[in-house]
């Protein structure tokens, strides 16, 4: 007791008891703060990928793809449904005016273009200048992928009539825009190196780029394949109301295909 209660005494042994103490309790907040901020960074790396891959797939198909270990480099074929949209005579309208402007209308453009790929499930596959081309049932097949791209094409035109109208009140001139839809077997895969691309290539991609071209010579905003049409026809949640506006045109001959499409024509729609 007097050695306890001596102000001179040191105590040696309750000393070192607490002095181990410490030395424990320090430890085991040390790991703790070292495995928070693993953690942390952990997440900031799962975030960050989210974002990547949020830049070209739709929010569904990213929560796919965060749970999915298969690699999208293993290359395979599938059915897809795949669009091409496009300003019609942007060379035209960017002659002469303000870079800034120019820049601005693009912008404008591919904004509502790229919220009308994702809100019906499509993959933003690239920007083509002034122009986008869009793939449905990519990474992963869908039951309603033609579908998805048949009312996808219908929103964006209805999109591009409410921009005009809030262009005419900033007194701009209207943009127009015509969008190009096939269904077929595509090669799916990475490309690149250091670089990597997801690409979607072969002949359905070609002939939907060419469908899109022809909505100049029909005079219209949308050209379907028939072969697209009878596939949406096909899948569930289909109405009548997604064909509504649909024009069985001639099959047309499209170069690098064998055989004569069929093709549907849609004219500007403003809901």
């Amino acid at each position: 007791m007097f050695e306890i209660i001596d102000p001179s005494s040191i105590g040696f042994g309750a000393r070192f008891q607490q002095v181990t103490v410490f030395i424990i309790v320090a430890g085991i907040l040390a790991l703790a703060v070292r495995r928070s901020n693993a953690l942390l960074i952990s997440h900031a790396g799962i975030e960050r990928e989210r974002a990547n891959l949020a830049r070209y797939f739709s929010p569904n198909v990213v929560n796919e793809l965060s749970g999915n270990d298969e690699p999208l480099t293993r290359v395979r074929t599938q059915d897809v449904a795949v669009l091409f949209a496009d300003i019609v005579g942007f060379t035209a309208y960017a002659d002469g005016r303000d870079p800034k402007e120019v820049i601005d209308t693009l912008r404008q453009f591919h904004e509502r273009m790229e919220r009308q790929v994702f809100q019906h499930g499509g993959t933003l596959d690239k920007y083509l200048g002034d122009g986008l081309m869009a793939t449905f049932g990519t990474p992963f097949a869908g039951d309603s992928d033609a579908l998805n791209a048949l009312r996808c094409a219908r929103g964006m035109i209805a999109s591009i009539a409410e921009l005009n109208r809030e262009r005419k009140d900033r007194n701009e001139p209207p943009i127009q825009v015509s969008v190009g839809l096939h269904y077929g077997q595509v090669v799916l895969g990475d490309i690149g190196l250091n670089q990597l691309e997801f690409a979607v290539i072969g002949t359905t991609v070609n002939a939907a780029s060419r469908l899109e071209a022809l909505t100049r010579e029909f005079g219209c905003a949308i050209v379907v394949s028939d072969v697209l049409v009878r596939q949406a026809r096909a899948e569930p949640n289909q109405s009548s109301a997604d064909f509504a506006l649909l024009v069985e045109q001639p099959a047309q001959i499209i170069r690098g295909l064998e055989q004569p499409v069929g093709i549907w024509t849609c004219a500007n729609v403003t809901s």
